[in-house]
């Protein structure tokens, strides 16, 4: 697909899952690592280099087999790949990776372009009295961080008291440091980014969790959060990413603070850990996408798009050296899980072995799949179980009602729903009488869980066709007998919708039929319920084939005489 050959500096995970991207469009790659690391052991040519990506020879090796040099980690040789750069294209640029993997220029590249971040002070090389300044400036508790070498939480200190500053010099050591302002988040959410010749595009927002400072679990969408947060985040990720040199993906973790605020916490000029769920749950994973970036091949945006919720969790290392393997034991008996292992060898306590993304039609059945893994991960880590509240199904139908007079006519119909297990939520919202309820709730339906709404309404029975002007989702409407009429009434009301504006309408009071055609829309992309259905249309069969022997045997007098019993 492309001759040219692509250059890593570092043979890790990444490097391995990038080297699994590039292998399907048949792209080299020449990994820059020792003879044992992760990317080379799915690679078998001679065009690897064997070394550390931070000697100066070895980077010069990899670029004269190079078309391209790109990184998996920021913490390179730039003085190196500064020379380099001027046979072989760097991606992304070098001076990008040169203030990034300096997190205090990192910081203050970002400020100097108009992006949010937490406040920080240079204390390299402070004494006590100016660490103390800072407490009385910032106040306590205050991040203290090293400019290098830092991830993964190591360089990172929380300075909770005037108390704690002895301490963590002493920890922290020699490293150059810098002090931030506590950011009060409610949330940590991250947006992979992909930089290009033609712009900038973005994966979906997530969320994510981290436990002794290691993202151990990633939500996609995140939980909670609006989509106008969600498109926020996108926003400020692109403006961070636009404000550096060079093509690639990039990583943008950042707080969602308690108010409504969203600040970039740090940004990473490769693949992420935040990005692995992109693997199977988008079009293009975040690998394709920055090997068709720095490549100049398309990407196509709508590539980039979520397909269906997702969570991934990492397989942190626990206290046994097949600690990893027990878990992806487990996760190979989970039909949804997709199972990464990293080639690594023994596990060590908190050490990144792999990883496991669940997908599912909902977050809700995304979240109770995945519990037992989760499970398995901190059972490995020696950590004790709590109980956990089961996740409950988010509704996939909602029924809307213009008076709870409906609600009987309805039963039939939520009985089906309930014995084909679909969840749904029920509400009473008049056109008439709350026509600003019916309006907020149709508009904000599409950003729920719910795919299908059903509307009941009896008279002049608007409900059904008010809310579907107010939303994308397929509406049907339930035509409910009144007092006068006899439904006809409410039943043209839904039939003869203007063009542009259409209502599925069922029978007058038939809501078992309406009931069945949302579980058939739900079912024209849901493998599990389409087949629920099928098994259920399937007893409806044998009753009727059971009713037509009865007939046939008794006669039918006796038969109707049976039925009035």
């Amino acid at each position: 697909m492309d001759d040219r050959k692509v250059g890593v500096l570092g043979g890790g995970q990444l490097g391995r899952m990038l080297n699994e991207a590039a292998n399907r469009y048949n792209i080299r790659v020449n990994v820059l690592d020792t003879a044992a690391s992760p990317a080379k052991q799915i690679s078998a040519h001679d065009g690897h280099i064997e070394g550390s990506f931070k000697e100066a020879e070895a980077v010069r090796k990899l670029a004269q087999a190079s078309d391209v040099l790109t990184v998996e980690i920021e913490h390179v040789d730039t003085d190196m790949l500064e020379e380099v750069s001027k046979d072989v294209e760097v991606e992304p640029h070098w001076r990008t990776l040169r203030i990034i993997k300096d997190k205090f220029a990192q910081k203050k590249h970002l400020m100097d372009h108009g992006v949010a971040v937490a406040e920080s002070r240079d204390v390299a090389g402070a004494d006590e009295e100016a660490f103390k300044d800072v407490g009385k400036d910032f106040g306590y508790p205050y991040m203290l961080k090293s400019k290098t070498e830092a991830y993964d939480g190591r360089g990172n200190f929380v300075v909770k008291s005037e108390d704690d500053i002895t301490k963590a010099r002493k920890t922290l050591g020699n490293r150059p440091l810098y002090a931030e302002r506590w950011a009060n988040f409610r949330m940590e959410l991250a947006v992979m980014v992909v930089k290009t010749k033609d712009g900038v595009l973005t994966f979906p927002t997530v969320e994510t969790i981290h436990e002794d400072n290691i993202c151990k679990l990633t939500y996609a969408p995140p939980r909670k959060v609006s989509k106008e947060t969600a498109a926020k985040a996108q926003e400020l990720a692109k403006k961070a990413i636009g404000a550096f040199e060079g093509k690639g993906v990039f990583g943008v973790e950042m707080f969602l603070l308690k108010d409504g605020t969203l600040l970039v916490n740090e940004i990473a000029p490769r693949p992420h850990n935040s990005g692995h769920y992109t693997i199977e749950a988008c079009p293009l994973s975040q690998y394709d996408a920055h090997l068709r970036a720095i490549l100049d091949l398309p990407i196509p945006e709508l590539g980039l798009r979520l397909r269906e919720p997702a969570i991934m969790l990492n397989i942190l290392g626990g206290w046994t050296p097949d600690s990893h393997i027990q878990v992806a034991k487990k996760a190979v008996e989970v039909p949804n899980a997709s199972i990464h292992l990293y080639g690594k060898g023994d596990a060590r306590p908190g050490r990144k072995m792999g990883h496991i993304t669940l997908t599912a039609p909902t977050m809700a059945a995304a979240e109770r799949e995945i519990q037992p893994l989760i499970d398995a991960v901190d059972t490995q880590k020696g950590k004790s179980l709590e109980a956990k509240e089961t996740p409950k199904d988010e509704p996939l139908v909602a029924v809307i009602m213009g008076s709870d007079s409906d609600l009987p006519v309805l039963r039939a119909g939520l009985q089906i729903l309930e014995k084909l297990q679909i969840p749904f939520t029920t509400r009473i919202t008049s056109a008439h009488r709350t026509p600003d309820w019916l309006r907020e709730f149709s508009k904000s339906a599409s950003d729920t869980s719910v795919r299908v709404i059903i509307g009941a309404a009896g008279g002049a029975a608007h409900l059904p066709g008010m809310c579907a002007s107010w939303t994308q989702l397929p509406v049907i409407g339930l035509p409910v007998k009144a007092t006068h009429l006899d439904g006809v009434d409410s039943l043209y009301s839904m039939t003869q919708m203007p063009r542009g504006e259409p209502v599925a309408t069922v029978g007058i009071n038939n809501s078992t039929n309406a009931a069945l055609l949302a579980v058939r829309i739900l079912g024209a992309t849901d493998l599990e319920i389409r087949e629920r259905l099928r098994v259920w249309m399937e007893g409806n069969e044998k009753e009727v084939l059971r009713k037509d022997r009865e007939l046939l045997e008794a006669g039918w007098q006796s038969y109707l005489e049976g039925m009035g019993k």
